[in-house]
C-alpha cells in the first residue's frame, strides 16, 4: 500500500473514556431516526468484506458467526458487507441476485436480532461491479488473450505475417517498446489486468447499464426486505460501478456522464426505482465518497452537490467514505488482480499508523462536516454517517456535539473490539482493545484471505469450539467478553 513520504509514526489516541453516568448522558448513545427506521444509538459498524461466504454466494456458518460477534456489542446499526445484486459467480462474496438467497439472509437477520437482544438494526450494502481480471502472464497474454488486428500488423510493418508470427514477435519485444505497438487498453490488460469501465460503450452490456441497473438494485432491495433486514445501503462508493458513474472521470456521451447533473442521474434513477419496488416505508440510503482523491476525479464540491441531490430525492441517510479507486492502484503481481486500496486514494480510505502531518485519525471528519453543512443549508435534515479512523469516545462525542455528523461509524476499531461501543456505554472503556491501525486486516483482504485482527486472532486458539481460518493458524472471531459487569 502507498504510504505518505513523511512516514511519521502514530500511536492510537482514544482519549479519556466515560463513566457509565457520563456515557448515559452522551449524544453518542441517544436514538436517531433514519426515515422510517429508528436506531437506539448513533453507533454504526460499516460494511466490511470478511471473505466468509462460499463460491455460491450463500450465508454460511462463518458469515453468521462474524455478524453475531458484532451484534453482541449492541451497536446502533450493523451494515452487512457489499453484497452482489447480480446472480453471477464472484468468489466467496455474498450475493442477493436471486430469491434463493433470501432464507440465508433471513437467518442472518434473526441471528443479529437475537445476539443484540433486539438493540441493533441490520442493513445490507448492495453493490454492482464490472469485470476485472488478474494480471496475465505475458506469454499467455500474447499467445492467447490479445486479439491480433490489422493495426498491430501496420505498426510492425508486417502486413503479410500470420497471426502466429505476430504473436511470437510481440512476445519477444522489450516491455518499454510495447507502448508504440499496443493500444492503451491492451497495455493496461497486459500490465494491470483487463478492467471494464462505465465508459466502455462499445460493450453492449456496459452501454445498457442505465437500463438494467435500476431494477437489479430494486429487486435486491425487495429481497432484503423479504429477509427481514431493516434497511439497504446503496453502494455508490470506491472503485465500483455506481461510484464510476458519479466520478468526474465519467465522460459518457449518452446523458449519464460529463456534467454533475448527468453523472448523478443514474444513482437517482436507481433510488427512485428502489422506492417504487421496496416501498416508501423501507429505510434506504447510500454510501458515497467525500473525495475520490485521484487526479481529475470528483472533489468535495461534487460530493456536496450529490449529497443535496440525494437528500432532496428522499434518501434516509448518507454514509461517507473517501478514496479507494482503481485509477492510482499499484501494479499487481502476475496472477493477481489490481486492488483499489494500494495507491494514494486507497491510503485516504484506510490510512495506517505511518502517516503524514494530518495523521491517520479522522481524516474524513472535516470533509463530511462540510457535506453535512451543505445538506442542512439546503433545508434537509438527512442523517449523515461519518467513518474513518475514529476509535475513541471523546472524538466521537465531540464531532456529534459540534454538528459535524449525526452517526459515528468505525470499521477497524469495531473489528479490533466488537464490544467497544458496549464497553463505553457501560463505563468499561479501560477494557477496550484499541486498534493500532497497522492495516493487518487490509493485507488479508487484499489477498482474499478471511479477515481477522492481529490483536486477537492468535489468542486462545485451543479454546473449545473455536473456529480457525482455512490455514488453521488464526481464529475467525474475537474472543468473547465473558462478563460485561465484571472481569473480562
Amino acid at each position: 500500500m502507498w504510504k505518505p513520504p513523511e512516514r511519521i509514526k502514530y500511536k492510537p489516541q482514544p482519549g479519556t473514556n466515560p463513566s457509565a453516568d457520563e456515557a448515559g448522558s452522551a449524544l453518542l448513545f441517544t436514538p436517531v431516526k433514519l426515515g422510517p427506521l429508528t436506531l437506539e444509538q448513533r453507533t454504526w459498524v460499516p460494511a466490511m468484506v470478511p471473505w466468509r461466504s462460499n463460491e455460491d454466494g450463500y450465508v454460511t456458518d462463518d458469515v453468521l458467526d462474524w455478524y453475531e460477534r458484532f451484534a453482541k456489542g449492541q451497536p446502533g446499526a450493523i451494515v452487512i458487507e457489499a453484497t452482489g445484486i447480480r446472480d453471477i459467480p464472484s468468489g466467496p462474496l455474498l450475493r442477493i441476485g436471486d430469491d434463493r438467497f433470501i432464507p440465508g439472509l433471513r437467518e442472518l437477520a434473526e441471528v443479529v436480532k437475537s445476539a443484540s437482544l433486539g438493540k441493533t438494526k441490520l442493513l445490507i450494502q448492495v453493490i454492482d461491479f464490472l469485470t476485472i481480471r488478474r494480471r496475465p502472464n505475458p506469454a499467455k497474454f500474447f499467445g492467447r488473450f490479445l486479439a491480433i488486428t490489422d493495426e498491430h500488423r501496420e505498426r510492425l510493418d508486417a502486413r503479410d505475417w500470420t497471426e502466429e508470427r505476430v504473436r511470437e514477435h510481440l512476445a519477444r519485444v522489450p516491455d518499454n517498446e510495447l507502448d508504440d505497438l499496443l493500444t492503451d487498453a491492451e497495455l493496461e490488460a497486459l500490465r494491470m489486468g483487463y478492467r471494464e469501465r462505465v465508459t466502455d460503450l462499445h460493450l453492449p452490456h456496459v452501454k445498457n447499464l442505465p437500463r438494467v441497473l435500476p431494477d437489479l438494485f430494486a429487486q435486491a432491495t425487495r429481497r432484503a426486505r423479504a429477509a427481514g433486514i431493516d434497511g439497504v445501503e446503496l453502494h455508490y462508493a470506491h472503485a465500483y460501478t455506481m461510484a464510476s458513474f458519479l466520478s468526474a472521470t465519467n465522460h459518457r456521451p449518452d446523458g449519464y456522464g460529463g456534467p454533475r447533473q448527468n453523472r448523478v442521474r443514474l444513482p437517482l434513477e436507481i433510488f427512485r426505482q428502489v422506492r417504487r419496488v421496496a416501498g416508501e416505508d423501507y429505510c434506504t440510503g447510500c454510501r458515497f465518497l467525500s473525495d475520490e482523491c485521484i487526479e481529475n476525479g470528483s472533489t468535495i464540491d461534487d460530493a456536496k452537490y450529490f449529497a443535496v441531490e440525494f437528500a432532496q430525492a428522499g434518501m434516509d441517510f448518507l454514509s461517507l467514505s473517501r478514496g479507494g479507486k482503481f485509477d492510482d492502484a499499484k501494479q499487481p503481481l502476475v496472477g493477481w488482480a489490481a486492488y483499489p486500496y494500494t495507491g494514494r486514494s486507497g491510503y485516504e480510505c484506510m490510512p495506517g499508523y505511518i502517516s503524514d502531518k494530518a495523521g491517520p485519525f479522522g481524516r474524513n471528519v472535516e470533509p463530511v462536516a462540510q457535506i453535512k453543512a451543505a445538506v442542512n443549508a439546503a433545508g434537509f435534515a438527512t442523517p449523515v454517517v461519518v467513518i474513518g479512523g475514529i476509535h475513541g469516545f471523546q472524538q466521537a462525542e465531540a464531532l456529534l456535539q459540534q454538528g459535524k455528523a449525526d452517526i459515528v461509524g468505525a470499521a477497524r476499531q469495531s473489528l479490533a473490539d466488537p464490544d467497544w461501543y458496549l464497553k463505553l456505554r457501560l463505563g468499561k472503556g479501560d477494557r477496550i482493545r484499541v486498534c493500532e491501525y497497522t492495516n493487518y486486516c487490509e493485507g488479508l483482504d487484499q489477498k482474499h484471505k478471511q479477515v481477522t485482527c492481529q490483536l486477537w486472532d492468535r489468542l486462545q486458539l485451543d479454546e473449545q469450539g473455536v473456529k480457525l481460518s482455512r490455514d488453521g493458524r488464526r481464529r475467525l472471531v474475537a474472543p468473547e467478553w465473558t462478563n460485561q459487569q465484571g472481569e473480562d
